[in-house]
């Protein structure tokens, strides 16, 4: 892959790594055959910056289960069918939505963010914000750009 242009997630706006592979689980015949002191127990931590996981939290799925629901007016189609939604982070006393716009000067800018405050608010147990990021909109940041009537 490029250094100069990585493939990012749609879902969440982050740069996928570069390498796909899951971690491998232990090898049982491995493990058996090495020492019980060089084995670390089940339970230990990884020390060190936490890894990023390509997995959602049961939070965000349910923050972006509701936001099915909410719908561009001009389009019919929902912020998450369209890849607005780029980002959910949970903060302490706040959950942070960061969205795009399929055009930036929208005029259903305010009603789409109060939407998606509403909703993510009624999924998860404290108060939403919603921020909407600079960057340009494309089909190709959808799941599915066959939804406009593309065909890619």
């Amino acid at each position: 892959m490029n250094d100069d242009k990585r493939a990012v997630n749609p879902h969440t706006g982050q740069p996928v790594p570069d390498d796909p592979a899951p971690p491998k689980a232990p090898d049982a015949a491995a493990s058996a055959s090495a020492p019980a002191s060089a084995s670390a127990p089940a339970t230990a931590k990884q020390a060190g910056p936490p890894q990023l996981s390509s997995m959602p939290s049961a939070q965000e799925l349910a923050v972006r289960s509701v936001l099915e629901t909410v719908m561009d007016p001009e389009l019919g189609l929902s912020v998450i069918d369209l890849g607005l939604i780029r980002e959910v982070h949970f903060l302490t006393g706040k959950t942070l939505v960061r969205m795009m716009l399929t055009t930036p000067f929208c005029p259903y800018a305010p009603q789409m963010m109060a939407e998606v405050k509403q909703a993510t608010e009624s999924a998860v147990p404290q108060p939403a914000e919603v921020e909407i990021l600079p960057d340009a909109w494309s089909p190709d940041m959808m799941p599915d750009p066959g939804l406009l009537g593309f065909s890619y």
